[in-house]
């Protein structure tokens, strides 16, 4: 995690020095949202906005506090600023779908996922996510052609092997869903360990 506390001290100097920073607003939000202080990220964030209303970053920033606290509704119209602002912001387009899929929009999640692919195609979150949508909406298929596409991208990203092994699971293939879950628990997902007796019978 690094020395956030730290981190923020510094912040706080560069603040009092110039109170018109709103790069050092933001960053101090980051390192307080890292710190999980999601209403200080978002006072700190809000600042930064106050400063500067174009500062794209300042709005992905408060969407994650706002998400992390719930507030869907509240992240997605940060990242709608963000994403009006920079247009190739492929975070924020990653993280909208997130919200949208929180409120049960698995269109909309994927819409997004499509964009953040298209702008960045090395992001493997964003094919787990597209992924994990498919795999809600029953085609699960698609979503093991997601999964492979993450993993192969980002073969340490623990989520996409559990997730494909469960999707494998569902489609009856018990051998692959049982390697999958177990590459996933020694990647350190817990959630994949509590599921090998279950999985792998």
């Amino acid at each position: 995690m690094g020395d956030k506390q730290g981190a923020i001290a510094d912040y706080n100097q560069a603040i009092a020095i110039n109170p018109q920073r709103a790069v050092a607003y933001n960053n101090r939000g980051v390192a307080k949202f890292e710190l999980g202080d999601n209403q200080g990220a978002i006072a700190d964030t809000n600042s930064a906005i106050a400063i500067n209303p174009q500062y794209a970053d300042a709005y992905y920033n408060r969407g994650l506090a706002k998400s992390a606290l719930g507030d869907k509704q509240g992240a997605i119209a940060d990242y709608n600023q963000a994403i009006a602002i920079n247009p190739t912001y492929a975070p924020a387009y990653n993280n909208r779908g997130l919200a949208k899929d929180g409120l049960g929009d698995k269109q909309g999640a994927i819409a997004d996922y499509n964009q953040a692919i298209a702008i960045n195609p090395q992001n493997a979150n964003a094919y787990s996510n597209r992924g994990n949508a498919k795999s809600a909406l029953g085609d699960k298929q698609g979503a093991i052609t997601d999964y492979n596409q993450a993993i192969a991208i980002n073969p340490q990203l623990a989520n996409a092997w559990g997730a494909r092994g469960l999707a494998k699971y569902q489609l009856g293939d018990r051998i692959g869903a049982c390697e999958d879950t177990r590459k996933s628990a020694s990647l350190g997902s817990p959630v994949a360990l509590k599921f090998i007796p279950q999985v792998c019978q």
